[in-house]
């Protein structure tokens, strides 16, 4: 009778731990999803300030030949 008891107790105490587990990656999956498409939102607009870094330096580069010009003046 205890043995039965013991041994059902183990078998819920397992069943119980694996639901919880199931339960925690399924939540963990579902995480890893949301910051994946987090990711991939973001690389257009690394692309976009890589672009915006490279125009700012032509406009600085203009700026310098016109401040140039007009110290020559």
């Amino acid at each position: 009778m205890i043995r039965q008891k013991l041994s059902a107790a183990i078998i819920l105490g397992l069943a119980v731990q694996t639901g919880g587990v199931l339960v925690w990656a399924g939540a963990a999956a579902q995480r890893i999803s949301a910051l994946e498409s987090r990711v991939e939102a973001g690389v257009p607009t690394t692309e976009r300030l890589a672009r915006l870094e490279a125009q700012l330096e032509a406009v600085q580069a203009q700026l310098e030949r016109i401040e140039d010009k007009v110290e020559r003046l």
